[in-house]
């Protein structure tokens, strides 16, 4: 069954929900959840076992990243619409009953946006989502669009147990520039108190505007164009544990 983690101003209760399926897809009322499946900790074992089928986590949103069994390719869904991206960077819209060790989810409306002066780095992206959203602590969905001066994205082959660890499969990644290309960025900034059911600080999936490109976002410098969305979440929904 789902375990929900619930956000409150500076509180994190954790609870289990009554059934699979007791929460709506992603919102109850005016709250609205982040699903998932599985969890930061469960990979980083190593273990990158299907622990689910994307669906359960993904089903009626639109944004979101994570990876597939045996992360083999980086998944990204922008605007509804589910993508992987493999060893050759090229997205491809995928079946979402392929099984997952890690995704997470949202319905992303954005609650504002706002512009990100030209020339910001990704690793500098955090403080404008922490500013647009008004918050420092749990989690927020992220959407970047634009035009990128400098963009890098990468995607990982296939691995088969006994499973290497997470920085043994990244030593094996391919890298794609992408520098001058519209694109749009998603993903979700997470809090420290949230360390574990993913990657604190900003973690980011992207692929082009033409869906040409795409892939885990190493790297970004922002162009003229450039406006960030967020959504604060209200919590977390987390499908097969592990």
């Amino acid at each position: 069954m789902p375990r929900t983690v619930r956000l409150a101003t500076a509180v994190l209760a954790i609870s289990m929900a009554a059934a699979a399926g007791a929460l709506p897809a992603h919102a109850v009322g005016d709250d609205v959840y982040v699903h998932q499946v599985g969890t930061y900790d469960y990979l980083s074992q190593p273990d990158f076992g299907g622990l689910d089928s994307l669906s359960s986590g993904v089903s009626d949103a639109t944004l979101g990243l994570g990876t597939f069994e045996g992360v083999d390719g980086e998944f990204v869904m922008v605007a509804g619409v589910p993508y992987r991206v493999g060893m050759d960077g090229r997205p491809e819209i995928v079946d979402t009953q392929r099984a997952t060790p890690f995704a997470q989810a949202i319905d992303f409306r954005p609650d504002t946006s706002g512009p990100v002066a030209p020339g910001t780095t990704c690793a500098n992206l955090a403080p404008v989502v922490q500013q647009l959203a008004g918050t420092d602590d749990g989690i927020v969905a992220v959407r970047v669009r634009g035009t990128f001066t400098e963009l890098v994205t990468r995607s990982v082959p296939a691995q088969y147990p006994p499973y290497p660890t997470l920085a043994e499969v990244v030593a094996q990644q391919a890298t794609f520039p992408l520098p001058g290309r519209r694109s749009v960025l998603v993903g979700f900034w997470q809090g420290a108190e949230l360390k574990g059911l993913g990657q604190p600080g900003l973690h980011l999936h992207g692929v082009t505007a033409d869906r040409s490109a795409g892939g885990h976002v190493l790297s970004c410098v922002v162009g003229a164009d450039v406006q960030v969305s967020v959504q604060r979440a209200s919590g977390v929904v987390v499908h097969a544990d592990h």
